[in-house]
């Protein structure tokens, strides 16, 4: 009897450890996330003025990669939040694919705290969020 709940807290404790890793990667991701819209909106309101179209025509917002990349580098620098992060880095994938739409994709290393040793470099997470810039009246 004795081994079979020594077998049972084991495996109880077992299950607990991997919910505990699993919900430090996804609380993780989430803050992860929130710098990641933040730099995106950073992003989108670094727009400069398109052409106007015709007589009459309203001007545009137009976003180049380059601008969205900086911009978003420059945001998470400047970020208190990006303290928090091992091996925060702005990726490649960070731009604008249409002119109007700014694209940032973070990513970051996350040590999950009681199952740090089955994974000692950690578990690289990213997180994309996008923004756009509009013109109106």
């Amino acid at each position: 009897m004795t081994v079979m709940i020594i077998g049972y807290v084991t495996l109880a404790l077992l299950v607990v450890s991997v919910v505990i890793g699993i919900s430090s990667v996804y609380l993780e991701h989430k803050r992860l996330l929130s710098l990641a819209d933040g730099a995106s909106l950073a992003a989108a309101d670094s727009y400069t003025l398109g052409e106007v179209g015709g007589a009459g025509g309203s001007p545009s917002a137009f976003l180049g990669s380059e601008r969205v990349r900086n911009v978003a580098s420059d945001f998470v620098a400047r970020s208190p939040a990006s303290a928090r992060f091992d091996g925060l880095a702005v990726t490649q994938a960070t731009g604008s694919p249409d002119g109007s739409t700014a694209v940032v994709v973070l990513s970051a290393m996350v040590h999950p705290p009681v199952v740090n040793f089955l994974v000692p470099d950690g578990i690289r997470i990213e997180a994309a969020s996008t923004a756009r810039s509009r013109l109106s009246r």
